[in-house]
């Protein structure tokens, strides 16, 4: 058993460093290009092209691929069956139906530019990153299912390391064609890095091939398809966010696509952080969910949320103070002017406001897909947001541009966040919507105090270099932002002592210690065993939302 937790720790260490490595060098890539490019009409039709991979991503490689794959193949494996017949049964069907949706991408690549950013000045820039970024359908889908395979049978090192490799072949396209073919040097690059990611898990993927035993009865890879519809909506409905950005964004003033793009990604990194961490105790949620503990499952989701709360708040308020010192130290250099630091800057601190809101989204989406029945809820949930975001886009980016499309995204993400919340306690878990709404309520008057701070701080160091002047600020920040949360009450720091390591059952048993009383719930919690989670299917049903593409 030791050997085997020894084994499990270790995946997951390797898994975390290539996925973190990956991570940085996709932010690497962004101040590359910042630097090459700037942000103009050239960059803003590139991000028209990165419009497919974005959407692609999180279908064919994490989460409906997943959802789908990983549970039949785990299937397989427990009743002793081999992968070959599946894979010769499934693979070439999928590989021709994704090569026939990247050919029509190809032909349709003007159409697909008129569709999504039908204000751009020239298109034929857009047309040619289109046309290559469409080879992302087939190689993504090739990705995924090898993912899901090597997932399936406890191999978690190539799926790590998918885009590390993908971020490298783009940085190396981009090193050497740029001076030639300029902005077209990305898009080659995200043809070659797709490759890449097929390639890194090729020798692993073709030794669970030729290691598989022979089939032991007819295999179908339909069972999953009623579960995986409601996950393709929803992550289509919340990609549909930047569509509909990018789609406002192409009538404002040329470069306003690539600004709202640089500030969303430096935005987002306090989010990605969070939910890295609220992915330790996921299989917590899920166990809880699987054996019905409805009780054990509200109080894992306010933990987490209070968790995941603090650390995106206190990153909000730093952002929202330092933003122009912020931009000015990543992108300011080579094409990436002044005027491009202070529209990005202006947007970025709009951006934080809505970054509880993604962070909230991606927590409760994890807690209502951990469930066996699918459910239509997160879709329909985030399809509000979507129609609220486009209502505020479409009514005020004429006067306000930018700032209004900023301001859009965070008002419908965080009305997603917070009716997501609500269905959370009518189907989910019984979760104190008054005690959730007191705790955010008094991280969020931390996060006003600390801002405040920062900016005092801004005053101050006026003048201090930019490295200085941003560290001084973020001790400040976050030595603020802890006070006033000692201050606010002790309820709020409990739930970081649940990410310390726990001993298990048995350790406390031969101890003598009894289960603590967050492990025990009253029979009235429990809901019917019947309708529980399927472990293997919440397994799957992890959506990561913040991906390093």
């Amino acid at each position: 058993m030791t050997g085997g937790t020894d084994s499990v720790g270790r995946a997951a260490a390797l898994s975390g460093v290539l996925i973190t490595a990956g991570t940085a060098l996709g932010f690497v890539r962004d101040l590359v290009m910042a630097h090459q490019f700037g942000a103009s009409g050239s960059t803003d039709a590139f991000l028209v092209a990165w419009t497919i991979p974005e959407t692609v991503s999180p279908l064919l490689i994490e989460d409906a691929m997943a959802l789908l794959m990983v549970p039949v193949i785990t299937r397989l494996l427990a009743r002793g069956d081999g992968l070959r017949p599946l894979v010769g049964s499934t693979l070439p069907r999928m590989v021709l139906g994704l090569a026939a949706v990247t050919l029509t991408l190809a032909v349709a690549a003007p159409v697909v530019v008129d569709v999504l950013a039908p204000g751009l000045p020239r298109h034929g820039p857009a047309i040619q990153c289109v046309r290559l970024t469409a080879i992302t359908v087939v190689t993504f889908g090739l990705a995924g299912f090898m993912s899901a395979t090597l997932r399936a049978h406890h191999r978690f090192g190539p799926p790590a390391a998918i885009y590390l490799a993908y971020n490298v072949g783009i940085l190396a396209l981009i090193a050497g064609l740029s001076g030639t073919i300029g902005i077209t040097s990305a898009a080659v690059g995200v043809a070659c890095g797709s490759v890449l990611m097929v390639a890194v898990q090729a020798p692993a993927f073709g030794r669970c091939l030729r290691a598989a035993p022979a089939p032991a009865g007819p295999i179908d890879v339909r069972l999953g398809l009623a579960a995986v519809a409601p996950v393709v909506v929803y992550t289509v409905t919340r990609q549909a966010q930047v569509f509909v950005e990018r789609f406002i964004g192409s009538e404002l003033a040329t470069g306003s696509i690539s600004h709202l793009n640089y500030a969303q990604k430096v935005a987002q990194v306090p989010m990605i952080m969070s939910l890295l961490i609220v992915t330790v105790t996921f299989p917590r949620l899920a166990r809880a969910s699987a054996d019905g503990d409805t009780g054990q499952v509200a109080r894992r989701i306010r933990e987490d949320l209070v968790t995941a709360s603090t650390i995106v708040l206190v990153a909000a308020a730093f952002l929202i103070a330092f933003a122009p010192a912020v931009i000015r130290l990543l992108f300011e250099h080579g094409e990436f002017t002044s005027a491009d630091t202070a529209s990005t800057a202006s947007i970025m601190r709009v951006y934080a406001l809505g970054l509880w809101g993604q962070t909230a989204v991606g927590l409760a989406t994890r807690a209502f897909f951990a469930q066996r029945r699918p459910t239509w809820r997160p879709a329909w949930m985030i399809g509000v947001g979507l129609a609220v975001t486009a209502a505020v886009g479409g009514v005020f980016a004429a006067v306000a541009g930018t700032l209004a499309l900023a301001a859009a995204n965070a008002a419908g993400i965080t009305l997603a966040a917070v009716l997501m919340l609500i269905g959370l306690r009518r189907g989910i878990a019984p979760i104190s919507l008054r005690r959730i709404a007191a705790d955010m309520s008094r991280l969020v008057l931390a996060t006003a105090g600390a801002c405040m701070a920062g900016l005092l701080v801004v005053r101050v160091a006026a003048g201090t270099p930019l490295i200085v002047h941003l560290a001084a600020g973020g001790l400040v920040t976050t030595a603020v932002f802890v006070v006033l949360l000692v201050l606010a009450g002790p309820d709020l720091i409990a739930p970081w002592m649940a990410l310390r390591p726990r001993r298990s059952v048995r350790d406390r048993t031969e101890s003598g210690d009894t289960s603590e009383p967050a492990d025990r719930t009253h029979p009235s919690d429990r809901t019917d065993p019947a309708r529980g989670a399927d472990p293997a299917g919440a397994a799957g049903a992890d959506v990561p939302l913040g991906r390093p593409l």
